[in-house]
């Protein structure tokens, strides 16, 4: 019976630990756009994709193979962050730069 205690204190006091660490370990990043648009791109540990916000609505873009940088995409929606932190969003056949707050 101790022993089962102490698995469970153990068990509980991990969980507590995980759910601690959670949502320091997410990235939230607002960014506003020269058009005038602006959305928020979230990225988690272990997940690949970028996460937006973007006119309303929540997009998940994959990353992408990129020479410099980092590229995510899904459909006509491109997100690129270049190493200096230059980052441009295109949608369709537009295309505009954007900066983070």
């Amino acid at each position: 019976m101790r022993r089962l205690t102490f698995s469970a204190i153990f068990a509980a006091a991990g969980l507590l630990a995980l759910c601690a660490q959670a949502p320091a370990q997410r990235i939230f990043t607002t960014y506003h756009c020269r058009d005038g648009s602006e959305f928020v791109a979230a990225f988690y540990p272990g997940d690949s994709r970028a996460h937006l916000q973007l006119d309303g609505k929540a997009v998940a873009l994959a990353k992408r193979i990129a020479l410099g940088g980092s590229r995510y995409a899904r459909g006509d929606i491109t997100l690129r962050i270049a190493k200096n932190g230059a980052t441009t969003l295109k949608r369709g056949r537009r295309t505009t730069d954007c900066t983070a707050d």
